[in-house]
């Protein structure tokens, strides 16, 4: 293994959301890096106090989870990070005067590439499952709140999102949700 040089941050197209590429000490023993620090996240542009940690786990490859987000006072941002298998992960921007609105990025993420994904308050969040047996963590800076927990259409013709995958599986609240254009779902730049 090749560690990284240094803890490094790449902004994407889309304002606010960066990938993370952590710095990985690694030797014949195996390896170790810092998942999160708070000070050192604040110095890439990551600003969010987390407050809760989630994990899911998806058995096979082609479930697709998303795309979900929390209403406002409950909105969430998120730092995505793939433990086990792999995932295509994918952040839109739904932030109403946003110079990305409507805009959509994705990036892989692996137990192997040790990337993260940091996805502000404001955007849709989805992944696909690129492998078996994949299990996926991520902090958000405000609670779970049921009431204001929505998912948007993964495959909104507004937003054309090319998701690598023909036929998804999906859970029954993923299959049944609306267009975004039809929905509640709304946030301000």
């Amino acid at each position: 293994m090749t560690p990284n040089k240094a803890l490094a941050a790449v902004k994407t197209e889309l304002d606010g959301a960066i990938i993370v590429e952590p710095l990985v000490h690694g030797d014949s023993r195996g390896w170790f890096y810092e998942s999160y620090s708070k000070k050192k996240y604040e110095e890439l542009g990551i600003k969010a106090d987390f407050v809760q940690d989630n994990r899911s786990y998806s058995a096979q490859k082609g479930i697709l989870r998303g795309l979900h987000c929390q209403l406002d006072p409950f909105a969430q941002a998120k730092l995505i990070t793939c433990t086990k298998g792999a995932i295509l992960d994918v952040a839109v921007d739904i932030r109403d005067g946003s110079p990305t609105y409507m805009n959509w990025v994705k990036v892989e993420l692996s137990a192997e590439n040790k990337k993260q994904f940091f996805i502000p308050r404001g955007f849709l969040h989805g992944f696909v499952t690129l492998t078996d047996e994949v299990e996926v963590m991520y902090k958000t800076d405000n609670y779970y709140e049921p009431s204001a927990d929505r998912s948007i259409a993964f495959n909104d013709p507004a937003f054309a999102i090319d998701w690598g995958v023909e036929t998804p599986v999906l859970s029954a609240k993923d299959s049944s949700a609306p267009l975004l254009k039809v929905s509640d779902v709304k946030f301000t730049y």
